[in-house]
């Protein structure tokens, strides 16, 4: 029976001509393709070249062991995938199926082996990648499902928030009602960010593709920040919010941004699952050689059954008896996460139903403190100044996000120009020789990557700042945008503090 093309390639490894020669009729006889050798070296070489489906690959061989052979394919990242089921007629105790197994084996068989056994366990493996590779589609498609539905939610958000800040703008002596209006509008889009980037961030850590930029990071002033943040959300609620810090500096190697993430995350957790006109008390101590960051509540606390599971993914403990059940029980997930990618703990305490509970963070200290500024601080929003008045080209091809962006931007003083595709948005840089190009990543003719490629080959414009302002916001997009010749990256929506932020920034990097 000979072999069709699509059917799956064995390479049979085997020093024992009888032995592999026998081995390589049987799976020809069943329909598979084989190719052969009887050295380790070679071996990896072939497999290098071919990517076989499955090594079926002995134990003993001339110049290298099976072993050794199998634990190279699985860590070279090109041959990782590829089955290996390992034979041995030599090594026949338990120990020595450990060891293969060990050393990245799918599968051991003591020789002599039955025809139909090499068969069936041949298919079985087989059977067993496909599902898999089937599920790593899946993942895949599910990310970019995830990505996509991110960037067209964060599209009409934009809009949304910014016409809010704008019509702030334009009549700051609104009344009572108006103003809370708009601070409702603002504060559901705020929920919506978040919920969308809750999603991303479970794709991503589930796929291990979150990565910690550490830095010395002083808590105790991330923690104010993070508190600030949280004000407004925990204000609704009317809770009162005290803030109980050390008056040493404490200080810890981590990501500023994951850190304010894990702090805010739990300071939004205690206002949602706290009744109206509670109480939240978030502190900082040193104990040991550990930072301890504690937030409490006086809410519905957690059943002594569900402390446990109250961490996993999707898991929630009831909600609080004046509100439905919000959220996607995705935020103490993430806490837990990034807190051991720190290489900290995260717990919770409570007494029962109605008792409130206390979330704990411990987090390593630095051992070796350095002076530089924390690396939470952010610079505060200088006010606007006449002479800061820029030309600046915003181009989108959501008219309602282009000419919501441009208002702004037209009320903080600049000259703003507007585009909606790639062409019409390269035209308009070598008319216009802007300071500033607000460029989208999604347009209808040409990515804004490409745009921003074509735009730095002209000499005219390499001064100018390219900012992508995007719904794509996931890490590969901002390292595509910043390969392609983006200054900066946004992720939509930003807010008229942000976009004013970003021109003043760059255009003191670069006076004209």
């Amino acid at each position: 029976m000979s072999a069709s093309p699509s059917e799956p390639l064995i390479l049979n490894v085997d020093d024992t001509d009888a032995a592999r020669y026998a081995k390589t009729r049987i799976l020809k006889r069943a329909g598979f393709r084989v190719i052969e050798t009887g050295s380790g070296m070679e071996a990896l070489q072939l497999s290098q070249e071919h990517t076989p489906d499955l090594v079926l690959l002995d134990t003993k061989l001339p110049d290298i062991n099976g072993f050794d052979v199998c634990r190279r394919l699985k860590q070279d990242p090109h041959t990782a995938m590829v089955l290996v089921l390992q034979t041995s007629a030599s090594y026949l105790a338990s120990p020595d199926r450990v060891r293969a197994l060990d050393s990245g084996a799918d599968n051991y068989l003591f020789e002599p082996i039955e025809p139909e056994e090499l068969v069936a366990n041949v298919r079985a493996l087989l059977r067993l990648a496909r599902v898999e590779r089937e599920l790593r589609d899946m993942d895949r498609r599910k990310d970019e499902f995830l990505a996509i539905l991110a960037h067209e939610l964060r599209n009409p958000l934009g809009p949304i928030r910014n016409a809010v800040e704008l019509l702030r703008s334009l009549d700051p002596h609104s009344s009572p009602a108006q103003e809370n209006a708009r601070r409702v509008i603002l504060r559901q889009t705020d929920h919506m960010v978040r919920l969308v980037d809750d999603l991303l961030d479970v794709s991503r850590i589930s796929q291990g593709k979150i990565t910690l930029r550490r830095a010395e990071v002083e808590l105790c002033a991330l923690l104010r920040s993070a508190a600030e943040t949280a004000e407004p959300n925990i204000a609704a609620r009317k809770h009162v919010l005290a803030v109980q810090l050390p008056g040493q500096e404490i200080w810890v190697d981590g990501d500023s941004v994951r850190l304010a993430q894990v702090v805010g995350n739990l300071l939004n957790n205690a206002a949602k699952f706290t009744p109206p006109g509670g109480r939240i008390v978030l502190t900082a101590a040193l104990e040991g050689t550990e930072a301890v960051v504690r937030v409490t509540d006086n809410g519905i606390g957690i059943p002594p059954e569900q402390a446990a599971s109250i961490f996993d993914l999707f898991a929630q403990a009831g909600h609080a008896p004046d509100r439905v059940q919000d959220g996607l029980g995705i935020g103490l997930s993430l806490v837990r996460t990034l807190v051991n990618l720190h290489g900290g703990t995260v717990n919770v305490h409570s007494a029962g139903p109605d008792q409130g509970s206390t979330f704990e963070v411990h987090l390593p200290l630095l051992q070796r403190a350095g002076t530089t500024a924390p690396a939470a601080a952010a610079d505060g929003a200088a006010p606007a100044r006449a002479g800061d008045a820029h030309r600046i080209l915003v181009v989108d091809d959501n008219l309602d996000s282009a000419e919501i962006v441009s208002a702004l931007l037209q009320f903080a003083g600049h000259d703003v120009h507007m585009a909606h595709d790639g062409a019409g948005a390269i035209a308009a840089a070598l008319r216009l020789q802007p300071d500033v190009i607000f460029l989208d990543i999604g347009l209808p003719d040409m990515s804004g990557v490409e745009v921003a490629a074509k735009m730095r080959g002209y000499p005219q414009l390499a001064d100018t700042a390219l900012i992508a302002l995007t719904g794509y916001g996931q890490d590969k997009d901002r390292a595509n945008a910043m390969a392609a010749g983006f200054s900066h990256h946004l992720t939509k929506p930003v807010n008229m503090e942000t976009l004013n932020d970003t021109v003043r920034t760059f255009m003191r990097r670069d006076p004209r």
